[in-house]
């Protein structure tokens, strides 16, 4: 990847957050770094496979030593309701322009980004409703890796919170399996060799979202979130207008 000095300190410093906010709350990893990616090359499958690795080692390292944690029935019930919708996702990304899906990650993005700066959920009292955000979440995974937020309103409802985190790592993993499936099927570069260059920069943010995490379970995760979607919604923004403003 031919990047400058300055692109590649930016390049390493989003992983270092993409991985502490990922293991810190669980989800938000691939939301949080795409648009900021995006910004440095307008090109999802350059990045989406890196993010796909990263995903795929440090939700399976995770979860592993808590297997006691996680909620086997919700993690079956919610893949039976988006396993479909994640390969249609998955197939609708291979075969749309580069620029149109950019645009995509950054419209889907700043509308979780509102919802979390006005500290609102999408959670229903109707399960036909949660279903309906399962199969969206996993359509919009299955296009551009930035769906958690729905899957994660369904899963906050049924999932006590002592397991959320680990749950939703298991789906995360099983998901990821399916895209990185997808890619080898339709000969997708995997930027295997440059996902583990990245790998040490998402590792430090891991570890360290691994000592908030224990913190964050007592205190109120809505209100973290809500500064994240500040920051979110700046970058989804701005990279939207740069998008828009260069299209000819």
């Amino acid at each position: 990847m031919d990047f400058s000095t300055i692109e590649w300190i930016l390049i390493i410093a989003i992983f270092v957050w993409s991985g502490f906010v990922r293991t810190a709350i669980g989800f938000g990893g691939a939301a949080l770094s795409m648009p900021l990616l995006l910004l440095i090359r307008d090109d999802p499958l350059l990045f989406l496979p890196i993010v796909a690795w990263h995903l795929l080692i440090f939700s399976s390292t995770t979860a592993a030593g808590r297997l006691k944690h996680i909620d086997w029935g919700f993690v079956k019930r919610s893949m039976g309701w988006m396993l479909l919708p994640k390969l249609l996702g998955v197939i609708g990304l291979i075969s749309l322009p580069a620029r149109w899906m950019a645009i995509f990650v950054f419209a889907i993005t700043a509308f979780y980004a509102i919802a979390w700066i006005l500290k609102r959920d999408f959670r229903g009292q109707s399960k036909w409703w949660d279903r309906g955000l399962l199969v969206i979440g996993g359509y919009v995974s299955g296009a551009s890796l930035v769906g958690a937020p729905l899957i994660a309103a369904v899963a906050i409802k049924e999932v006590v919170l002592t397991a959320y985190r680990d749950t939703l790592f298991v789906i995360w993993f099983l998901l990821v399996l399916i895209k990185m499936a997808a890619f080898v099927i339709f000969d997708i570069d995997l930027q295997f060799e440059w996902a583990l260059y990245l790998i040490l920069p998402a590792a430090v943010g891991h570890f360290v979202g691994l000592r908030f995490h224990k913190h964050l379970i007592g205190h109120n995760a809505a209100e973290v979130k809500r500064y994240l979607g500040i920051g979110l919604l700046v970058v989804s923004a701005f990279g939207l207008w740069q998008l828009l403003a260069t299209a000819h």
